[in-house]
């Protein structure tokens, strides 16, 4: 799928004009994949959630954005455009699904479309609840995926990053969501993050990403600078991983007390 490939790397890039007409070029000749749709879809979010800031070390280390109740201000020409390729990328999925059942692309679509419905939900919206919902739902579908293709490894990605948000959560709401049937291990979390970028393709480097701003929580500097060195070396054009790497260059003591 070269439109796609060049699609996510452009997105990593911030290039996100290019890649959604990378990804448009693939759902023009590939109309039934999902996963064109979903890729759009991607690029919204990446796209408001750097606009956001979200995607940083000062939103990950701040416990009163990363895990509050406040939600931010979305652009709403970009939202709606979020939700109609989410939307869209279900859609077929489902119609792939009603005749396939163990259909790979499928599941991995919806995995990834109903992943992001769950970050949205968590990072823009603030509405919790709705985002333990998808995140289950999105579970469901990359461990049937897993089971299917074990070598899925982007999967990994939505698994590793549920388990490691939820697991952050203060004790008494880790207890409630337990009363819930949810549970959810950091370590665990890290460990599916691994593979996800040791192993994954599209969300390699959004995994890789997620576990550098993990390490840095986790007071992991080490993690953090080999995984930032290697984005701001695979993306150059990315301000945000190169400031991020120059961030962690920065002594704890130099750089003052974290959060």
């Amino acid at each position: 799928m070269p439109e796609l490939e060049t699609g996510f790397h452009l997105l990593y890039e911030l290039k996100t004009v290019e890649a959604r007409a990378q990804f448009r070029a693939w759902q023009k000749t590939h109309p039934e994949d999902p996963l064109a749709s979903a890729s759009e879809a991607a690029s919204y979010l990446f796209e408001e959630c750097y606009r956001q800031g979200v995607l940083t070390s000062a939103f990950f280390l701040d416990n009163k954005r990363f895990l509050s109740k406040i939600p931010l201000a979305p652009d709403p020409e970009r939202r709606a455009a979020f939700f109609a390729a989410d939307k869209q990328a279900q859609d077929q999925a489902q119609l792939r699904l009603r005749t396939n059942p163990d259909d790979t692309n499928a599941l991995f679509a919806m995995t990834l479309s109903l992943g992001m419905q769950a970050d949205y939900a968590s990072l823009i919206d603030k509405q919790q609840m709705e985002s333990l919902k998808k995140t289950r739902e999105a579970d469901l579908y990359a461990k049937k995926l897993l089971a299917i293709a074990p070598d899925a490894a982007d999967a990994y990605f939505t698994l590793g990053k549920a388990n490691y948000v939820l697991g952050s959560l203060p004790g008494f709401k880790r207890l409630f969501l337990s009363l819930l049937g949810i549970h959810a291990d950091k370590r665990v979390g890290i460990q599916q993050l691994e593979i996800a970028a040791e192993h994954g393709h599209y969300l390699r480097p959004f995994a890789k990403l997620t576990l550098a701003l993990a390490a840095i929580r986790e007071r992991k500097r080490d993690v953090a600078r080999a995984q930032f060195k290697e984005l701001a070396t695979e993306f150059p054009e990315n301000p945000l991983f190169a400031a991020e790497l120059n961030k962690v260059n920065v002594p704890p003591t130099a750089a003052g007390p974290q959060k």
